[in-house]
């Protein structure tokens, strides 16, 4: 496979698939990424671009260290799922669902997840987390972050893709929550002692289909007045600064620290699927 800008060869790759940055300067541009394959046939598609300029768009800060990260979970054996269990609209009607590990295409890593819902519920959802070793400390800082992919033809399919932390600690949840809503196109985050949504202000900008998308949400949260704050969501390296704080919910159960990942259908329903790379938790407690 080989990219050519401007008639002028910039990249090339001998494998069934492509994934890189081209770099160009502000204005109109021509565009051809073309392939042979072992037959000899060769497939060429063109497109016009336009580059503008803008200002750098800020980074995510970067996490103090000495930090804890754990990598690849998606990759990781030990998923569970309680089906339902999520929010739901659809009185807790089940929806069929799957979650597949071990996908190498579409892929960045080498090994992505499938996530996977149907059924002829209503607003049904699918809930899958993983729990890990539980913590005694409270988290200074937090870093939530995957890549996304939704394939053609399914980019307006969900009614919301929603994705949390949880800490549950001495007698405290400390719930971490975000939800991509697609009616109304807009991110919120979960009030879990008040059991709702809240808008954070942060319109959604609903993810291309075919191509990978990078999710960073960072949070801390304050033992002292059991207080969680959601501090930014960072969407494809467009960062968003928040000043959302929830207080905590009190529980009788023991210290417990998940992560999760949900989807949910329209009203439809439509089945979808969408895959999961390189998710990641960063964190300093």
């Amino acid at each position: 496979m080989r990219i050519y800008l401007d008639g002028v060869s910039v990249y090339h790759v001998n494998v069934a698939q492509i994934s890189t940055y081209v770099s160009a300067s502000a204005g109109t541009h021509s565009l051809v990424v073309q392939a042979w394959d072992s037959t000899g046939a060769v497939f060429k598609t063109a497109e016009t671009i336009k580059v503008g300029t803008a200002s750098p768009t800020p980074s995510p800060s970067p996490t103090p260290t000495p930090s804890t990260v754990l990598n690849e979970v998606q990759q990781w054996t030990g998923w569970l799922t309680c089906g339902a269990c999520g929010n739901t609209g659809g009185s807790g009607a089940v929806a069929t669902y799957s979650m597949v590990r071990g996908i190498s295409y579409p892929t960045l890593s080498g090994s992505s997840a499938e996530f996977n819902i149907g059924g002829s519920f209503p607003y049904a959802d699918a809930y899958w987390y993983f729990r890990h070793q539980a913590l005694n400390k409270a988290f200074k800082s937090l870093r939530y972050e995957f890549d996304l992919y939704i394939p053609a033809g399914l980019e307006n399919a969900p009614q919301a893709i929603e994705f949390e932390v949880q800490e549950w600690l001495n007698g405290y949840v400390y719930n971490f929550g975000w939800q991509a809503l697609y009616p109304g196109n807009q991110w919120r985050v979960f009030n879990y002692t008040l059991k709702r949504w809240e808008s954070t202000g942060v319109p959604l900008t609903r993810f291309s289909p075919g191509t990978w998308h990078h999710i960073v949400t960072e949070y801390h949260n304050d033992p002292a007045t059991h207080t969680t704050y959601h501090d930014a969501i960072t969407v494809d390296g467009v960062r968003h600064v928040l000043s959302i704080k929830h207080a905590a919910t009190a529980t009788t159960a023991s210290n417990e620290f998940t992560n999760a990942f949900q989807l949910d259908l329209n009203g439809t329903p439509t089945p979808f699927k969408v895959f999961v790379d390189n998710m990641k938790i960063t964190y300093v407690n």
